[in-house]
Formats: C-alpha cells, sequence, structure tokens
C-alpha cells in the first residue's frame, strides 16, 4: 500500500483538482449551438498527465469541442485483462440564480466541494487524476495495466465520447476486461452507523423517444375534429399516468436481501413500493428500478395562437429494465395505438453478476477504510457510459467510492441545485481506489 502521508497528499490533490474542475463550465445541453463542449477541461486533465510523465491519446470526436483524454499505466502483469477507469467531463446545465454558491464557482466551504460536476462527475475524475499522477510520480506499478479515460458527451449519451471512441478507436481499450465509473461506491447509513457500500452492478437502458401525431391544420376559431394537439395531449396524459408491471431483476433481488440481513427489514412482493420507501432518501433511485417508466419532458407544437398546427410532438424519456425491451413495446403498442408516430435514440440495459476477484477486490478496499461495513449490488435507474462500453466485452461496474454522511440526501444532488460532494467523502474514496487499483 502507498504510504500513509503519500497517499494523504494524493487524496489533498483530488479535492484540489475536483474543485479546479468544476470551474471549468462544460456544459452539454445536448444541442451544438448551446453546449460549451469539453475542450478546455480535456486540455486541463491532458496536461496534469503529461506533466508527471504521461504519454497521452487526445481524440477530437467529430464536435466543435468534444474532445477526449486517454491514458495507460502499464501493470506488472501485461497478460492479465486491462481495468478500464472512465469519467466524463461534461455537466448538465445549471442556473446560477437557484443556487447558494455559483455553480462554476468549485468552491470549497463548510466541509463541501460545491458546484455543477461535484458527484457527476468531477469528484470521480478528481480522485482517478490525482491517483494517476501519483503513481507515476512515485513508480507504483499496479498489478495490471490500468486506462484512465476522460470523455466527452456523457450526458447526451457519448456520441462525441464513449460511443464514437468505441466506433471508431476501440484499440484504446484493446485488452480491457473490467471497468469503473459512475455511480456507485457511495454509501447509505441503514441502522445503528451500520453502512453499506452501494455497487453498481446493473442499470436500466435508455429510450429517449419523441411521440409525433398529424392531424388537418386550420383557423383556430374553427370546429376541427382532426385536431393534432388534441390527440397528442390525450396520448401524453394516457402514457404519463400509465404504470409499467413491477419486476424484481435479479440485482434488485440481491441488494433487498442484503438489506434485509443488515437491518431485519421485510420487503414483500405484495407491498414492495411501500416497504422500499424504508430506505429514506435512496428509496427514489432504488424504487425507479422496480419497474420500466416512461416520462414525459417535452412539447412541441404550433406557431400562432389561432392557426392549428398540423403537426405536433412530444419527448417521452423512457428507461427499460433488463430483459424488459420486447414487453415494453408492446405495452407502448397497446396503449398508443398506430397513429403516433414513435421515433427513438436508444441504449441498451446493462447487467453483470457481483462476483469474482474484482468485487473481491472493491468490498476489501472499502473495509480496511470502514470496518464493518458492508458492499451491496444495486441496479441504476439512469444510465452511464457503461452502455458503450459492455459492446467490448467488458464487464461494468459503478465504483466511485463516498463514505458520505447520514442526512445527506445523495440522490437528489445529481443533476440538482446546490450540487457538492463532502471533501473527506473524496479523501475517503482516493484512498479506497488506491487500495482497489493496487489490488484488483
Amino acid at each position: 500500500m502507498s504510504e500513509p502521508n503519500l497517499i494523504e497528499t494524493a487524496a489533498d490533490e483530488a479535492v484540489t483538482l475536483t474543485s479546479e474542475l468544476i470551474r471549468i463550465d462544460t456544459t452539454n445541453t445536448g444541442d451544438p449551438a448551446t453546449l460549451v463542449g469539453e475542450r478546455e477541461a480535456a486540455e486541463y486533465v491532458a496536461e496534469k498527465l503529461t506533466e508527471v510523465g504521461y504519454e497521452i491519446t487526445y481524440v477530437e470526436s467529430g464536435g466543435k469541442n468534444r474532445h477526449n483524454v486517454i491514458a495507460r499505466l502499464p501493470g506488472a502483469d501485461p497478460s492479465r485483462g486491462a481495468l478500464l477507469v472512465h469519467g466524463h467531463l461534461d455537466v448538465v446545465p445549471a442556473d446560477a440564480a437557484e443556487w447558494s454558491v455559483h455553480p462554476f464557482s468549485g468552491a470549497i466551504q463548510d466541509g463541501y466541494v460545491w458546484g455543477r460536476g461535484a458527484v457527476d462527475m468531477k469528484d470521480m475524475v478528481g480522485m482517478t487524476l490525482a491517483l494517476a499522477r501519483h503513481y507515476k510520480r512515485h513508480g507504483i506499478v499496479p498489478p495490471r495495466d490500468i486506462i484512465f479515460a476522460f470523455l466527452a458527451d456523457e450526458e447526451a449519451g457519448g456520441k462525441f465520447g464513449a460511443q464514437w471512441l468505441v466506433d471508431n478507436r476501440p484499440e484504446l481499450f484493446e485488452g480491457a476486461t473490467e471497468a469503473i465509473s459512475e455511480v456507485g461506491g457511495f454509501s447509505i447509513t441503514l441502522r445503528d452507523d451500520v453502512r453499506a457500500y452501494l455497487i453498481e452492478t446493473a442499470e436500466k437502458g435508455i429510450r429517449w423517444m419523441t411521440l409525433r401525431v398529424r392531424g388537418t391544420a386550420g383557423h383556430g376559431s374553427m370546429i376541427h375534429r382532426d385536431n393534432a394537439v388534441t390527440k397528442l395531449a390525450e396520448a401524453v396524459a394516457k402514457l404519463g399516468n400509465h404504470r409499467f408491471p413491477l419486476v424484481l431483476t435479479d440485482s434488485v433481488r440481491e441488494f433487498l436481501a442484503g438489506v434485509t440481513e443488515i437491518t431485519g427489514w421485510d420487503f414483500p412482493e405484495d407491498d414492495l413500493e411501500g416497504a422500499v420507501a424504508k430506505l429514506g432518501n435512496v428509496s427514489r433511485m432504488i424504487g425507479a428500478t422496480l419497474r420500466d417508466t416512461a416520462n414525459p419532458t417535452m412539447l412541441t407544437a404550433g406557431y400562432k395562437a389561432n392557426v392549428i398546427p398540423s403537426v405536433a410532438e412530444a419527448s417521452v424519456d423512457c428507461r427499460i429494465l433488463p430483459g424488459r425491451i420486447e414487453a415494453f413495446d408492446r405495452e407502448l403498442d397497446e396503449l398508443l395505438g398506430p397513429d403516433i408516430e414513435r421515433e427513438w435514440m436508444e441504449l441498451p440495459p446493462v447487467e453483470t453478476s457481483f462476483d469474482g476477484a474484482v468485487v473481491d477486490a472493491m468490498t476489501a478496499a472499502v473495509l480496511a477504510e470502514d470496518p464493518g461495513a458492508r458492499t451491496l449490488p444495486y441496479m441504476l435507474s439512469a444510465g452511464t457510459d457503461a452502455k458503450a462500453f459492455q459492446s467490448l466485452g467488458i464487464r461494468n461496474f459503478g465504483f466511485a467510492p463516498l463514505k458520505l454522511p447520514a442526512d445527506l440526501d445523495f440522490s437528489a444532488l445529481f443533476h440538482g441545485v446546490d450540487e457538492r460532494v463532502p471533501v473527506d467523502a473524496l479523501r475517503f474514496g482516493t484512498r479506497v481506489l488506491d487500495r482497489f487499483f493496487r489490488t484488483a
């Protein structure tokens, strides 16, 4: 293991790097006209890596200011599969008027690093970058190759980041057998200060869907039986109010079984959602993995108050459990009927088992820093760049370790106002990742 004073220096640097990365605005609106792009942050990361001796691959991925940085640290055994450690540099938009501190200040105050990206996911980028620098400075050789990847465009599906690299530069990830990234490794306090660290082993599939209805255009003062807006509104209301069936996947069953073992709480299937509410703040995240969801998010129609348009559109954010794609499509057909056009951008579900040497190494690293804790698998209701990397046959886990205060509503910080990460959690995570990288 690294000398204690040296790893604490790396932990200090992880806090500084996280703050400095937050100060770089990398807002990704998904719209080329308004996004900022990752170039400045990628150049920052590239400089930090080359400064300590890394040879980097700097990839412009086809869009303006869409840049990615990849570096490989050779391990002691080149015959072993490499470990991919990836993090995205982009963040979702933030309205400064809503925040207690400026979202791009990177302020370090009240025991937290504040700003957009603090947990999604410049904290993990800061910890990873600090350790990459630490290993190179001190000649530390991990047991196997580590591929560090700092990526663009995760917040819009990875078209200019992970997806682009997998399609166009797969050789950069040659030999990688496992990967870690967001969203996992964070603690929840269950009972009597007993913490469980949730390691993501699965995530729902994404389908960003456009519904389109066509009707007859006309004057708003007339009677119209073929109004596209009316038909779309009815379809959106029907879909938004629909409850898809409850489905218990293997990862959710294993998570709930672990919680029962720790707490004694029951999770009866005839009142599963009520029982999950016992989990407190994390219940929103876990509850969203019990069934498919389809949430309308945007409506577009018309151009003048007295003109009935011929076309109306709605955007719907669909999240689909592993193994449920065909059943989900059948339910959409029944709900919407043949007159509602559907188009979508789709990213697949991800799922792996909670076992093997890599899981043992994660657990050992956590317990070395928090004895008496537990690690549990769970499913993420959202999506990550793991969706791209699984197509290369890489086994994916969410493991960005953070020891969190029991009363912190962690899930609400993702894309939320006053996003922040505890300084002590960053320091803890850096120590855990160091142990993991040196034993995985």
